[in-house]
């Protein structure tokens, strides 16, 4: 179970770290692109979703970890266990989606309920810095739509 929380901790990290590097660049480069306002809110919402894809990724590499060289839980019957399917476990969790045909079992419960919180918080960070943006480059062109 240490194992595990030490993950989880590690991951709350650079998860949050990646995500506040991601929106810095963002808020640093952006306004001095020479593009339409309306591009720059796509690439907003595009360079998030890149950054949320790398935050499940980490997530599923390390369920992938603990299960397959660890052997601290389960996900899955052990013959269908695979980094797919944990990308997927990790995609589903991260943005609390649930589908709840991939389940996790032992200490990995752990790791699944946090990587839920992490994800609805980081979700949320980009909904808010999302909304922001789209202020600043909607003022700045002059129109709202």
């Amino acid at each position: 179970m240490l194992i595990v929380i030490g993950f989880c901790a590690a991951l709350l990290i650079s998860t949050t770290i990646i995500h506040y590097e991601v929106l810095r660049g963002l808020t640093a480069t952006l306004p001095a692109l020479r593009i339409p306002p309306r591009t720059k809110l796509i690439a907003v919402i595009f360079t998030m979703f890149l950054a949320h894809a790398l935050e499940i990724l980490l997530y599923a590499a390390t369920v992938y970890v603990l299960v397959r060289f660890e052997g601290l839980g389960r996900l899955a019957e052990a013959s269908k266990f695979s980094f797919h399917t944990c990308f997927y476990f990790s995609a589903e969790t991260y943005t609390s989606l649930g589908y709840g045909d991939v389940v996790p079992g032992g200490d990995l419960r752990l790791l699944a309920g946090v990587e839920a919180l992490n994800g609805l918080l980081l979700i949320g960070w980009s909904a808010s810095y999302t909304y922001i943006a789209m202020e600043r480059f909607w003022n700045e062109s002059g129109t709202a739509g």
